[in-house]
């Protein structure tokens, strides 16, 4: 019920997810994301616990491929599930269970995996994996949703639409970017709305909280002046 794509940026190691299906929340459902570590986008009939395992065993050290199986090793109904997920390092790893609603299937590529179930049919993955190959000089988040972008306009899931989100991680424990689209009829288009807003409103927030290394860190002025203006007064 539901498409996505998990990947890592091959030059600043940002990692991410965007995801959209035909239920309410599923940024709050499918969504996994751990700075220097993974994403995994967990779909189908969602067990959420298989992303937290997987996450966790490639924090052990573990490359996507052994981390999917040892995870879908302790769920007796991995025939149900959908998941596809992405380390630091290695290529993208991807499972379609035998009992996942058709059409199902996935693409795997080094830095990236696609996957979808409940879909029109095999165009809405073969349209992701071709726009995210072919804007590898823009950065993962634009690069993400213009995939998810192409998979709508490719079919989408059989059922229509209802959300989509967006999720980037960089260097820190918090997110760069975490956008959702929680009930609309054309949740990756106001997905796209939304995320041209956060890049001019929150974006330039986000590059000036604290880190670990800059705990005293904070927006320059300029930053500050635009969120104390009225909404309809920004960028």
């Amino acid at each position: 019920m539901t498409f996505s794509i998990v990947a890592r940026c091959e030059k600043s190691g940002a990692l991410g997810v965007a995801v959209s299906t035909a239920v309410p929340a599923v940024g709050a459902m499918c969504v996994y994301v751990r700075a220097g570590v993974g994403a995994v986008s967990t779909q189908s009939w969602v067990n959420p616990y298989l992303a937290l395992d997987a996450l966790d065993l490639l924090e052990q050290g573990n490359p996507a491929e052994s981390a999917l199986a040892q995870a879908l090793g302790g769920d007796p109904g991995a025939d149900l599930r959908q998941l596809g997920m992405i380390g630091q390092r290695g290529h993208g790893a991807a499972w379609t269970g035998a009992q996942c609603t058709g059409w199902a299937g996935q693409r795997t590529g080094p830095w990236y995996a696609i996957q979808g179930n409940m879909l029109v049919g095999a165009a809405t993955l073969d349209a992701m994996q071709a726009a995210f190959e072919a804007t590898r000089e823009l950065a993962l988040e634009e690069r993400l949703l213009r995939a998810l972008e192409a998979g709508q306009a490719a079919g989408g899931d059989m059922r229509g639409r209802q959300s989509a989100a967006l999720k980037v991680m960089r260097d820190e424990a918090y997110a760069w970017l975490d956008l959702r689209v929680d009930e609309h009829d054309d949740p990756v288009a106001e997905l796209r709305r939304v995320f041209d807003v956060a890049r001019q409103q929150v974006a330039p927030f986000v590059a000036g909280m604290p880190t670990r290394d800059d705990p005293g860190r904070a927006p320059p002025p300029d930053v500050t002046r635009m969120l104390l203006t009225a909404p309809p007064a920004r960028p």
